[in-house]
């Protein structure tokens, strides 16, 4: 059954309930899926990892470490992007990964998601294919590290001599291998819109649309809707989202500009989301002073919206 089919069917349900305003009515991933409307908001606060990129990459802390972060302000799960696991794009050994995944069980800690990086905006099918293989691989190491999702992107290859529509013909068969490959496994296919070949609400509908796929959700970015009002680009997407990337700020006017947190977390409880929040900080800063005041920021907007 495909996203419009599943809406649709739905919304017949609903005719017998009370009438919400239009502005304020949201349907889940899970709610469209499971056909539920009577789950209230279930949000549990994760870490990607991502924010502590540079030290990451200079490998002045590891993976390890920042599980202790996490434990030390309890946040509940920890979202370890692929890009630092010893040996990437190669998968980490097994031992690396139970090692991980024993320390994250031992601390309290799931692992929320993990994540690669893909290009399928290019035009070079064998480029294009051998990501395919590398995302089938992750996939594979995302099952084994307990993650119920694997992130991966559009692309930002420039396609010149092709059109947009040819570009998403290509993606959408390409994104639907990986979901196939993704549901031998129980792994969900977040597919992460960043302001990329995806830039709008309307281009994630678009490439949802085309795959059709239960196995594809949508790892929504609050800080890469950029051509319009990105409180009302995420309300038109939430539909789609199995996870996020909550984030300090967002573009509005072409100005980067603080995130408005109780109204973000309005419109997602009214969505009744039920799932993670992975939190990400950017930019210059220490990550050690900027996350936790992340968190705070994000606490305070929970309880007061």
């Amino acid at each position: 059954m495909n996203y419009s089919e599943s809406r649709r069917n739905l919304l017949k349900a609903l005719f017998v309930a009370p009438v919400l305003p239009a502005a304020g009515f949201f349907q889940s991933f899970a709610e469209v899926e499971n056909k539920q409307v009577g789950f209230s908001h279930k949000f549990k606060l994760s870490l990607n990892v991502y924010s502590f990129n540079s030290l990451l990459r200079a490998g002045k802390i590891d993976l390890f470490d920042v599980l202790d972060f996490c434990a030390e302000h309890n946040f509940d799960a920890i979202d370890p992007t692929g890009y630092y696991f010893p040996g990437y794009p190669q998968v980490p050994t097994d031992d690396y990964l139970n090692r991980f995944k024993r320390k994250a069980f031992l601390l309290g800690l799931d692992i929320s998601g993990t994540g690669v990086r893909n290009d399928f905006a290019n035009p070079d099918s064998a480029a294009r294919k051998a990501d395919v293989e590398m995302i089938k691989k992750w996939i594979e190491a995302a099952a084994r590290l307990g993650s119920p999702n694997l992130r991966i992107f559009s692309g930002t290859n420039p396609h010149e001599g092709y059109s947009r529509e040819q570009v998403f013909e290509w993606m959408a068969k390409d994104i639907r291998e990986c979901c196939d490959y993704g549901k031998q496994f129980g792994v969900v296919v977040a597919l992460q819109n960043h302001n990329d070949f995806l830039k709008t609400s309307a281009d994630v509908e678009r490439i949802f649309e085309m795959v059709d796929s239960e196995w594809l959700g949508l790892n929504l970015d609050i800080g890469s809707y950029r051509q319009t009002d990105p409180y009302q680009e995420i309300a038109k997407n939430i539909q789609y989202a199995v996870t996020w990337q909550i984030k300090e700020n967002v573009w509005i006017d072409g100005k980067e500009i603080p995130t408005d947190f109780v109204k973000l977390f309005r419109t997602i409880k009214r969505a009744g989301y039920r799932g993670y929040l992975p939190l990400e900080t950017l930019g210059a800063g220490d990550p050690f002073e900027k996350i936790p005041r992340l968190l705070d920021n994000v606490k305070n907007a929970l309880q007061n919206s």
